[in-house]
């Protein structure tokens, strides 16, 4: 589909207008390739970053499930659900922003300490799903964060090419067809007056 014709003012207005347009945009694609470097820097980096709490999230899920196999076989169901105590975590998730986005840093978890009894076994099983579920915390946080930057680099990355592919070189075409169509009024008005002031005296 071809995109509609630009309303440009007519005559030199309308080529003050594009520069100024086209001047605009080229400053325009600059900041959003600074923003796009930066953004991919810094969600290389989270990308990292949520690699890292991903093995450990799965180091700690493995390492609780282990010891709640170990409570089960040595303590029995029933004192596994004795041992619950119905705490609730308190989590706080802090922000960070880059290039006016924001998006979760970290999270850390806040837990009372037990209220029920504990054998060692169910002491270590409690401390062993505690730290999963820090993990765990941290890991969404990051993951989340890497979501953030990603979908924000794909919309940086996509309006950069509609104002580079697009919307300069449409400004560019405009203002050389006018450009054009001025430098062939001014040749049209020199010759009409050549001719109306008659041939030159000898």
């Amino acid at each position: 589909m071809k995109p509609a014709k630009l309303s440009v003012p007519p005559g030199r207005a309308g080529r003050i207008w594009l520069v100024r347009r086209l001047d605009t945009a080229r400053r325009g694609a600059d900041l959003l390739d600074r923003k796009l470097r930066i953004l991919q820097r810094d969600l290389t980096r989270l990308q990292a970053a949520a690699a890292e709490t991903a093995s450990e999230w799965e180091r700690c899920r493995a390492d609780a499930r282990a010891w709640l196999l170990r409570a089960a076989v040595l303590c029995g169901e029933q004192a596994i659900r004795l041992a619950d105590d119905g705490q609730v975590a308190d989590v706080r998730v802090s922000y960070a922003t880059t290039m006016g986005i924001r998006y979760p840093a970290t999270a850390a978890c806040t837990l009372l300490p037990a209220t029920t009894w504990d054998s060692p076994v169910l002491a270590r099983v409690r401390q062993a799903h505690r730290a999963a579920l820090e993990a765990a915390a941290r890991h969404a946080a990051a993951t989340a964060a890497v979501r953030m930057l990603d979908d924000e680099v794909s919309a940086t990355r996509y309006r950069l090419r509609a104002v580079q592919d697009r919307w300069i070189p449409r400004l560019e075409q405009t203002l050389a067809d006018m450009t054009f169509a001025i430098e062939e009024l001014e040749r049209a008005d020199a010759a009409r007056l050549r001719l109306a002031a008659g041939p030159p005296r000898a």
